[in-house]
């Protein structure tokens, strides 16, 4: 099944809280079989109502909320971008929606240059 950034983000939320599929689904008042599906790329983009169950069951940061829903309107995110994303919390969803926006021509993605580029743009 194809990787998703929404669904890697899904699945480390629910990680973070020690939670497994079935359970997370539950408390979030959705199908398990949907979550998983989510969660592994073959589905994407989720309702709004679904969406707010999952964040209100999974109670993330606001940051990691955002970016849920980030990714969930954009399904087409490279999953190592959003892992990059992950593993500095100092990315704002902000920054990554406009990471997403870069174009490596040929070259292969270099994310912590572009997010130094994107930096020293919004602050001058």
């Amino acid at each position: 099944m194809p990787e998703s950034a929404l669904g890697n983000w899904l699945k480390a939320l629910r990680g973070d809280r020690g939670w497994s599929l079935r359970e997370a689904a539950q408390r979030a008042e959705v199908d398990h079989a949907y979550v998983y599906r989510l969660e592994t790329g073959a589905k994407e983009s989720p309702s709004e109502d679904v969406l707010d169950r999952l964040i209100g069951a999974l109670t993330p940061s606001a940051r990691d909320a955002d970016i849920l829903r980030l990714l969930a309107v954009h399904p087409n995110v490279d999953p190592a971008l959003a892992d990059f994303a992950r593993n500095d919390p100092t990315i704002s969803p902000q920054e990554l929606h406009m990471l997403t926006t870069v174009v490596n021509r040929g070259a292969r993605a270099d994310y912590t240059l572009s997010l130094e580029r994107i930096r020293r743009f919004m602050s001058a």
